[in-house]
Parts: structure tokens; C-alpha cells; sequence
């Protein structure tokens, strides 16, 4: 959703800055590295010690690289294959500390309930991305949903980092939405698959 309405108002304050990077000899690969270690660095090393306020906003401070990433590739007139593959990756992987962290401090928290909706969240996460990659390999779409990954970034960082200041029920209630968000998107991306793979046949059944 956030991808709809908000790509570009957010390119217009990335693009200058994007090209202000390259014009500092940075490149879009390097920034997408450098944005991936700090993210997971911090995920890691903040939350499981139960320093939730600060994990938080280290992360979403590195999790903005990936704005620029994609606004430096526009300034330099295109990415590149390799430099897609890469940045879906590192994707995958930031995602993947980000949960695996938060999971950790709620099962040193013995908060076992949380722990679980997180863990639905990461693997909602990885399957959405993963369909969508499987869907677009086999020449078919499978955009949008409820929850991608814009939201939940930021509804899982500001229910930890909110929670780290000691704002009551709020992580469970972003939690908890999380986990259910993510599967329904999920299931909104398979049925995207197969109206896209319906209407790839009917094109085919078309007599030319």
C-alpha cells in the first residue's frame, strides 16, 4: 500500500540525495551492503539485550539505505541485474535478523505468545518475497497485498520501539497485527499468481 501512495513524495526527497552519493564516488551495491550489515549489526545486538528502544531506531536509520540504494540506480540511469538480485537479497536477509531478534528477546521474555506471531511474521515475510520472485520467474505478476514490506518494517519497529519506552500493550498489538497481515498477504499474492496464470491461458486460448 505504502508503495502506492507514498513512492513519489519519498523520491523526491531520495533522488538528490542519491545522486549527491554517486557524485562522492558510492555506488548502489555498496550502499545496499553497508545499509544490510547495519541493519542486521543492530537488530542483533540491541534487541536480544532487551534494548528495544534503541534497536529500533538504529535499524529503521539503516533500513532508509535501501530508499537510497534505489535513488542512486535512477540517477546513474538504471540498475543492473546483478545489483536487483543483490538488493532482493539483502532484503531477505535484514528482514530475517529483524524477526529472528525480536523472536529471541520475547523468548528470553517469556513472552512465548509473541515470539510466535513473530515468528509467522518472518516466515509470512520470506514466503511473500518468495512468491513474488517465483511468480515473476515464471513470467507471471504477483504484486501487492496487505503487508509488504514497507509496513512491516514499520509497524514492527515502532511496536518495539514504542514497547522499549515503555508504552504499554502496544507490542502485542503490533505484533499480533503483524502476524496476521502477513498471512493474509500471503494468501493475497497466491490468488494474484492465479488470476495472473488464468489470464496468461485465456491470452493463449485467444485464436490468432
Amino acid at each position: 500500500m505504502l508503495n502506492i501512495f507514498a513512492r513519489a513524495s519519498v523520491s523526491r526527497v531520495t533522488d538528490p540525495i542519491g545522486a549527491w552519493l554517486l557524485r562522492r564516488g558510492l555506488t548502489p551495491n555498496a550502499v545496499t551492503v553497508l545499509g544490510t550489515v547495519g541493519s542486521v549489526a543492530a537488530s542483533l545486538w540491541f534487541i536480544p539485550r532487551g534494548e528495544l528502544f534503541a534497536g529500533a531506531a538504529v535499524v529503521a536509520a539503516f533500513v532508509l539505505f535501501d530508499l537510497l540504494d534505489g535513488a542512486m540506480a535512477r540517477a546513474r540511469g538504471g540498475g543492473t541485474r546483478f545489483g536487483a538480485v543483490l538488493d532482493a537479497s539483502c532484503d531477505r536477509i535484514a528482514d530475517g535478523a529483524l524477526f529472528a531478534a525480536v523472536a529471541w528477546w520475547a523468548f528470553d521474555a517469556g513472552e512465548r505468545g509473541l515470539a510466535a506471531a513473530t515468528l509467522v511474521s518472518l516466515v509470512g515475510a520470506q514466503v511473500t518475497s518468495y512468491v513474488k520472485a517465483r511468480a515473476e520467474a515464471s513470467g507471471l505478476s504477483a504484486d501487492g497485498g496487505l503487508a509488504e514490506r514497507a509496513e512491516r518494517f514499520i509497524i514492527s519497529l515502532l511496536g518495539v520501539g514504542l514497547h522499549g519506552l515503555g508504552v504499554p500493550h502496544v507490542l502485542p498489538i503490533a505484533l499480533y497485527l503483524l502476524a496476521a497481515l502477513v498471512t493474509i498477504t500471503v494468501v493475497q499474492r497466491v490468488l494474484a499468481v492465479s488470476r495472473a496464470a488464468r489470464d496468461d491461458r485465456d491470452e493463449e486460448d485467444i485464436p490468432t
